[in-house]
């Protein structure tokens, strides 16, 4: 489907910025991140599904499909494919799709490099749908929300719900509307990769969206770049699942499943699809 380009469109900034985005701390998280995904899709770490044990059957369970092999695993937005390649190490069988070629080319050359058999997509993920594939499907850090039409956003979930078998698991780890508020700053400079970064904030449409102005100052140049991510209340994202098509929804706060309250470090979405 043919559309006007988006800001994310852009290629060079996602070459000139991805030292500022993807950190050692990020990628040093990927194993608790693993652990979480699995546990809240209520399989092992061994990807075997918990409702393929009688004993392990309880409210948490329940629903969920029995997994006659190896999980199947789409990584939206896969951008590197460290996570990809966390979960594919695992014994996943992943499928990461991602619009950016250029982080594309480098996972699959990881992947090459740890001999590990992983599809990686260029696709958009507006248009990407393969019926009944997947039995998880995850969209982290904060990679959820950006399209200029919020009905993108819907058409993405409805997509992701198609894709995934009966029984099936969304994951979203985003920015909730609460802790954007509770924790809102108007600006902040930080050293990173060689370079100064300055991040500039402001609440759109009664906080509907943010928008972020990022200035990064380094090597001779000075690069800018806005944008507006929209930003969803638990009770907004998880009407929006259920709308598109998901039976079962929880919210939590952490990767340990603590609630979704004044303390959360940020929002996570489980969205279950029925059998």
């Amino acid at each position: 489907m043919d559309r006007e380009k988006e800001w994310f469109d852009d290629e060079n900034f996602w070459g000139v910025f991805a030292p500022i985005m993807f950190d050692e701390a990020r990628w040093a998280e990927l194993p608790l991140v693993a652990d979480g995904v699995t546990r809240m899709a209520r399989l092992d770490l061994y990807g075997r599904g918990a409702a393929g044990d009688p004993s392990a059957e309880s409210a948490d369970t329940a629903g969920s499909a029995v997994l006659s092999g190896p999980p199947g695993l789409l990584d939206l937005c896969c951008g590197f494919g460290r996570l990809t390649l966390e979960f594919a190490a695992r014994g996943f069988v992943c499928t990461g799709v991602d619009i950016t070629s250029g982080y594309l080319e480098t996972a699959r050359e990881d992947a090459a490099a740890e001999h590990l058999d992983i599809e990686f997509i260029r696709a958009d993920i507006r248009d990407f749908v393969r019926p009944r594939s997947f039995d998880i499907a995850v969209s982290l850090y904060i990679s959820f929300g950006y399209f200029a039409d919020p009905l993108d956003d819907r058409r993405v979930l409805a997509n992701v719900c198609e894709s995934l078998k009966g029984g099936g698991v969304l994951i979203i780890e985003t920015l909730g509307k609460e802790i954007a508020v509770r924790d809102f700053t108007r600006s902040e400079w930080f050293r990173r990769a060689g370079c100064i970064v300055l991040t500039e904030y402001s609440p759109v449409d009664s906080w509907a969206a943010l928008q972020n102005r990022w200035t990064l100052i380094g090597q001779g140049e000075r690069i800018e770049k806005t944008f507006t991510q929209r930003l969803y209340a638990a009770s907004e994202l998880r009407a929006l699942l259920l709308d598109a098509g998901f039976a079962r929804v929880e919210i939590y706060g952490g990767w340990d499943e603590s609630p979704y309250d004044e303390r959360a470090e940020k929002l996570i979405v489980v969205g279950r699809k029925g059998l």
